[in-house]
């Protein structure tokens, strides 16, 4: 209970040296600096919380490259941007969320409102002018978090963004691993009913487990149209994470 109460104070304290950074330095600096400097706030907040990140594959050097991976927890962000800065999707609702919507802003999120179908359009538009200016972007085709064990239908309109503009998708396996069993980790779950504070007390106060990303080989559409292109990305996912 000490060490998880301890872990807590920092990490709010990396928080708040987080956001004073995107507010009073980020709006001077180059977008490299920017993109530098979230990658290791994101890994030194993973070293707080008591995380250990293994990363298998190759993450993209550069971009153009939309990245589709399975969503588990709220720690996936930050564990996708330890391994490789990149700009999200994520639900409008976050834009609003005290301390933690200006530090998804200033990670360069892109917000949807999912209740608004046309909101999609937009969204897939904004993300296929990142693509084309050679940026990294990514996305959870299924929508919402799972189980971490059974993966949910992909939605095919983000992927969308990436035949657009003519950009290569890159599938990408999250887990978390208990570290004593090596077995799935329901610890940083975010389910149902679950809030942020109890999930991330479940996190500092539950048994020890590691975050893997892994990497699969990039991939053209070649023809694919964005339903096919999802279903087939999932089954990729799906490899990966076996």
């Amino acid at each position: 209970m000490l060490r998880a109460s301890w872990r807590l104070l920092r990490a709010v304290l990396h928080a708040l040296a987080g956001w004073l950074t995107i507010t009073l330095l980020f709006p001077r600096w180059p977008q490299q600096r920017r993109e530098a400097t979230v990658q290791a706030w994101a890994q030194r907040m993973l070293r707080i919380l008591g995380i250990p990140l293994h990363v298998h594959g190759h993450a993209p050097a550069q971009g153009p490259m939309l990245l589709v991976a399975n969503h588990i927890s709220w720690l996936d962000i930050l564990v996708m941007h330890a391994a490789r800065y990149c700009r999200f999707v994520s639900k409008s609702d976050v834009r609003h969320w005290p301390l933690l919507g200006t530090l998804a802003t200033g990670g360069g999120t892109l917000y949807i409102e999912r209740e608004k179908r046309r909101d999609a359009m937009r969204v897939v538009h904004h993300m296929a002018e990142s693509l084309k200016a050679g940026e990294v972007v990514a996305v959870f085709p299924e929508g919402t978090t799972g189980d971490g064990v059974t993966l949910l239908p992909f939605h095919g309109n983000l992927v969308q963004a990436a035949i657009s503009a003519h950009a290569p998708v890159q599938p990408v396996a999250l887990c978390f691993v208990d570290r004593a069993t090596g077995k799935n980790s329901d610890g940083p779950l975010y389910l149902g009913d679950d809030s942020l504070f109890t999930s991330l007390w479940r996190t500092l106060a539950g048994r020890p487990f590691s975050a893997h990303v892994r990497f699969g080989e990039p991939q053209e559409a070649n023809g694919r149209d964005r339903r096919q292109w999802a279903e087939d990305l999932r089954r990729d996912v799906e490899r990966l994470r076996s």
